[in-house]
């Protein structure tokens, strides 16, 4: 009888075998080490993941005695086979007889989705800044009116201070719901060792099929095809934070971006409605943070204490420092005490030329606005920041009115002119404020924009060098 498959809705499950002389398994495996291959073997031979990852074995009698052409012969038994990757981690040898021994040995049949997930995590866990990661915050709307139609738009609700509740199994059945029909995803949950976040890779494959039928196609040549049609994305959730971080989808083949970036709006309006429940709706706000490294988005936009309180209020946010400002006896801040003890000493016939003196007060400025933020081995630097301004041009009004109060008096004029910088600060920031809740802009002024990027291994660390 031959076999057939039916279009469904249904997830890609993990016992789904990929050939093993697919390239993209092939190339899975050799971005890892030696080390983590033996390692990511005997995790696959695991009680836990044998089940997904099953080898070739063949049970032979002992009366068979059959020669075995095979390069790599077949365990018998499980413990045996764990045992061989366990001799091989006592020995020398390289990184390409373990990749040949387990695809063409001891997983000659294929490797299961559940197989390659544990490899890209491996991947992971041995170069943490191989994904570029994008902030989200997760914020609470506002319960719909009673009269309101269902196209009515709900407001983010400021005042709340509700976050959503997250279960494994019930998000992802949540999520599967709002994937497009001809799409099949494959969900894999891991925790890093190094990282308190929680990270799921989904690895998504144009087929309306959830069998091996949407896996085993081959091209006129008669050998596997690469995956050119699939694409990852990472997610990672932070362990006690209203925060996400998603990595742009990334295709195995010559995928255009268009179809990486439906693939990652997709996800973006797919994960707060996975998060929902019956009056409880959540979405996603961009926190304008992206960065390699983790750790530094997690200092950020984590679950620490650095979150409201970075640069200069970091003093505050570590726990080794007692000082706070809600102390009954006001301490004398170092700034102060740095400063005093200059002073004295300059009473002291010390001398310091212009330079120095520049230099000292730069220090102490850089001290009083980073903290005890913004240090190059810190391992929490941020690659790039774009700072974008936005704000009106000054109308010719308020310039011709400033000058001729100037010209009155020049006193005076001293300090309308502060005052008037003031005010007019005051006066944007209530006009940006009505613009944020009204969700419109207007204003007939011009509005140039001017955008300063900086870029390198730590920029706030460089920041605070200069």
């Amino acid at each position: 009888m031959a076999r057939y498959s039916i279009p469904t809705k249904a997830r890609l499950p993990s016992s789904l075998r990929v050939d093993a002389s697919n390239p993209a398994v092939v190339k899975s495996l050799n971005r890892l080490s030696r080390e983590s291959l033996i390692s990511l073997a005997l995790d696959w031979l695991d009680d836990e993941s044998l089940p997904n990852s099953i080898p070739y074995i063949e049970r032979r009698d002992e009366d068979d005695d059959e020669e075995n052409d095979d390069l790599y012969p077949p365990c018998q038994t499980i413990d045996e086979l764990q045992q061989l990757y366990f001799d091989m981690q006592q020995q020398k040898g390289s990184k390409r007889d373990v990749v040949s021994r387990i695809v063409e040995g001891d997983w000659r049949l294929g490797l299961t989705l559940f197989q390659l997930a544990m490899a890209d995590m491996a991947y992971f866990e041995q170069n943490p800044t191989s994904q570029k990661w994008s902030a989200y915050q997760i914020l609470p709307l506002k319960q719909p009116s009673q009269d309101a139609g269902e196209d009515q738009v709900l407001r983010v609700d400021q005042e709340s201070l509700t976050i959503p509740r997250f279960h494994p199994s019930t998000f992802l059945q949540n999520l599967q719901t709002h994937v497009l029909p001809d799409v099949k995803a494959h969900y894999h949950f891991h925790r890093p060792t190094a990282i308190p976040v929680l990270l799921l890779r989904i690895f998504v494959i144009d087929s309306p099929y959830n069998t091996d039928f949407a896996l085993s196609s081959r091209n006129p040549n008669g050998t596997a095809t690469n995956f050119d049609s699939s694409r990852t994305v990472y997610i990672a959730f932070p362990d006690g934070s209203p925060a996400l971080y998603i990595t742009k989808s990334q295709a195995t083949g010559n995928s255009g971006s268009g179809e990486s970036k439906s693939l990652h709006s997709l996800i973006v309006d797919g994960v707060p409605k996975a998060l929902s429940r019956p009056r409880e709706r959540y979405t996603l706000k961009s926190g304008n943070l992206q960065s390699k490294n983790l750790d530094a988005l997690l200092e950020k936009k984590g679950s620490g204490r650095t979150n409201s309180a970075g640069g200069g209020w970091s003093i505050y946010s570590n726990e080794a420092t007692k000082i706070s400002p809600l102390d009954t006896v006001i301490p004398t801040p170092p700034l102060s005490r740095e400063s005093s003890s200059s002073n004295l000493s300059l009473k002291r016939g010390v001398s310091f030329t212009e330079s120095e003196r520049v230099a000292k007060k730069s220090r102490l400025v850089a001290k009083a606005r980073f903290g005890d933020s913004g240090f190059v081995t810190d391992g929490k630097g941020v690659e790039k920041v774009d700072i974008i301004i936005q704000d009106p041009f000054p109308s010719t009004s308020e310039d011709t009115g400033d000058t001729e109060e100037n010209e009155d008096d020049a006193t005076a004029g001293s300090k309308n002119r502060r005052k008037s910088k003031i005010t007019a600060v005051v006066r944007e920031a209530n006009i940006t404020a009505e613009e944020d809740n009204d969700d419109t802009i207007s204003s007939d002024r011009w509005t140039p924009t001017i955008k300063v990027t900086f870029s390198g291994t730590h920029v706030w660390a460089g920041e605070k060098r200069e």
